[in-house]
């Protein structure tokens, strides 16, 4: 009994890890994110996942297919340019898997395909343009990067969601140009600002200047002005007192005259003809005023 227990022992356990092992290659975990092609006999079946499947080993081939976006490197590839000129570019490529079956069944090695494929669109894409539009259409070298790529890969079931340059260096010699270029500009900019600002000033000074000019012309007008109405008021004055005197006021004024020159040495005088005619009347009122009323 004992000699016969042993090996029952042994084939038990052979058997046990037998169907644990069978368990794993029959029961498969798909997570959201991936698919099975399944292959039975070599033959394709179906893709399925996510969830529990179970598949007949030995008989049924699984192949993983990963679903969520991923990146290819390019590396740096020399180009040459519609005007002849070299140029080293290198980029990156986004995509993801559409459909699983065609990408296992449609090609071999998808990431050295997409590699190749990559390598000699760029070189098409850049031959077509100048240097200068290579330098200045990123964005538009990567829409069509990204197109004509998407045109080949369509019938392995992947789609290109984006094409990035991430460097793109010109000929030694263009890039001293470049800079040159780069520093002119600059120096411009700074002569064209300090120019803005000298005209700005000037304008300032002058707009200051105009201004203070305008108030001064405006004061001296006032100030004439003023003038003007102090002496018309004057002569309005004098006008007014000359109106109200009268011949014996003129008269007094004469005598008055004639009071202060018999005060001085001198022996002769000389009197207007008008005195006598304005003094007759005065004279004759105050005999009137001397003589009695008979």
């Amino acid at each position: 009994m004992i000699g016969i227990a042993g090996p029952l022992l042994i084939v038990g356990v052979v058997g046990a890890l037998f169907l644990v092992i069978l368990a794993f290659a029959t029961i498969k975990i798909v997570p959201e994110y991936e698919r099975i092609v399944v292959l039975r006999l070599g033959k394709f079946l179906a893709v399925k996942g996510p969830g529990l499947i179970i598949i007949i080993p030995i008989i049924d081939s699984p192949i993983w297919v990963d679903l969520r976006e991923n990146f290819l490197e390019i590396p740096q590839q020399t180009c040459i340019t519609k005007d002849n000129a070299p140029i080293s570019i290198d980029f990156l490529i986004y995509w993801k898997v559409i459909d699983p079956a065609h990408s296992v069944i449609a090609v071999r090695n998808f990431m050295g395909a997409s590699q190749g494929i990559a390598t000699t669109t760029l070189r098409a894409v850049v031959g077509d343009l100048p240097l200068d539009e290579v330098l200045a259409k990123r964005d538009q070298i990567n829409q069509v990067l990204r197109a004509k790529l998407d045109e080949v890969t369509e019938r392995w079931g992947v789609k290109i969601t984006t094409v990035e340059i991430r460097e793109i260096l010109p000929p030694r010699e263009v890039q001293d140009a470049m800079n040159k270029q780069m520093a002119a500009e600059r120096t411009r900019r700074a002569m064209v600002t300090s120019a803005d600002g000298t005209k700005e000033a000037a304008i300032t000074i002058a707009e200051g200047e105009k201004q203070s000019a305008i108030l001064k012309a405006e004061g001296d007008r006032q100030s004439a002005i003023l003038r003007a109405e102090g002496y018309a008021l004057a002569l309005s004055k004098i006008s007014e007192i000359a109106k109200g005197l009268d011949t014996r006021t003129m008269g007094l004024q004469y005598l008055e005259a004639l009071k202060t020159m018999g005060t001085s040495a001198a022996t002769k005088f000389v009197i207007p003809m008008e005195f006598t005619n304005l003094v007759a009347p005065f004279v004759s009122n105050l005999k009137n005023i001397a003589e009695p009323k008979q």
